[in-house]
């Protein structure tokens, strides 16, 4: 990849593709294209051809995606597959077709199986079965991560699939049906805060950014207070999902989108296979290699807010896998490692958070 290359990188709003633009632009690389969902549909494959036709990039990032917290993965199981393999069939296909240098394709560490050894290394993928609650997703992601595996063996194509741990970071989702871990925490204990201190104009002011519900424009603050209660949160205490024995590893979007931006430039699909008769697990994970408790880190959350109320779970939630920590020692060994902790992290992005309250 080089700068005289045009970019492109699929799902440029969300947390993943936004963070990638700034890490391109931060290094130099100008050329960039994007599209909003309203401009292309990802999942109309005439549509991506078009765009392919007109635009002919070089390079791709391929960061857009149907993704969302435990809640979400659960219920709403078809479009999770649906969506994410149409959307990869498509923007793999048609940069096959248009003869893109190089792409890098965002997966997730979900695609490991629910009880793999810890640390978790590539080579864990498919050894056993997956957690059921995001088990479509990670289906999805499997197949795309195989479909650059695939494409690399029979074409010779430099397609590199990044698996990411958990990622935090600016425009992260922070609906309270559909949010992933760490900002669904974040917004609840800042909102139970909020009813503690009765700060009912930020209260306010929150739902105005991102309304829930049913309540329509402009509630009143007991309609607010009441509707809070279905999410777990209360004037007292604030209710989180399941036990808090899960650990998690975190990842600060940015520090994400440097490694993906690094592995494109300095890395190739060659330089992962080696020489070995079958060729598989050719991926990257992408994470820290630390990892923190449900529990504790809702303490450190509670702690950069400023919360001083109970914290409550809710054992009758599902946790979904106990623990999910990264072996990155094959991103290591290519030269790279993250500098955000999560104390850091996590206060940069509360500081994002109530930026985009105003």
């Amino acid at each position: 990849m080089d700068k005289s290359s045009l970019i492109y990188v699929a799902g440029h709003t969300g947390l993943v593709g936004s963070a990638i633009c700034n890490a391109l632009r931060n290094k130099g690389f100008n050329n960039v294209v994007t599209r909003t969902h309203r401009e292309l549909e990802l999942m109309d494959r005439a549509a991506v051809k078009e765009f392919f036709d007109k635009e002919n990039p070089g390079d791709v990032f391929l960061a857009a995606a149907r993704v969302g917290g435990i809640m979400a993965n659960n219920i709403y199981r078809a479009d999770f597959i649906y969506d994410n393999l149409q959307i990869q069939q498509n923007i793999i296909g048609e940069s096959f077709a248009h003869g893109v240098k190089k792409l890098l394709f965002l997966g997730s560490t979900c695609i490991y199986p629910k009880n793999s050894p810890q640390p978790i290394k590539e080579e864990y993928l498919l050894s056993g079965e997956l957690e059921y609650t995001n088990e479509p997703y990670a289906i999805a992601k499997i197949a795309g991560l195989k479909m650059c595996e695939s494409f690399n063996l029979q074409y010779g194509t430099d397609y590199i699939a990044v698996m990411p741990t958990n990622l935090y970071g600016p425009n992260d989702n922070f609906d309270l049906d559909k949010s992933h871990v760490l900002p669904a925490m974040i917004r609840k204990i800042f909102l139970a805060r909020c009813i503690k201190n009765g700060d009912y104009r930020t209260l306010l002011k929150d739902y105005n950014a991102r309304p829930y519900g049913d309540m329509g424009e402009v509630p009143e603050v007991l309609e607010i207070i009441e509707k809070l209660k279905d999410y777990g949160i209360y004037s007292s205490h604030v209710e989180l999902w399941g036990s808090g024995k899960p650990l998690r590893e975190f990842l600060w979007s940015g520090d994400m989108a440097e490694a993906c931006v690094y592995i494109m430039q300095y890395v190739n699909s060659s330089d992962l296979c080696g020489d070995k008769k079958e060729i598989r697990n050719c991926h990257i994970n992408i994470g820290t290699g630390k990892e923190i408790s449900i529990h504790d880190l809702a303490l450190v959350i509670a702690r950069v807010i400023g919360y001083e109320g109970e914290i409550k779970f809710d054992n009758t939630k599902p946790d979904g896998t106990m623990r999910k920590l990264t072996d990155v020692s094959k991103l290591n060994g290519l030269g790279w490692r993250h500098t955000v902790e999560l104390d850091e992290g996590i206060g940069k992005l509360y500081e994002w958070y109530l930026d985009n309250l105003k």
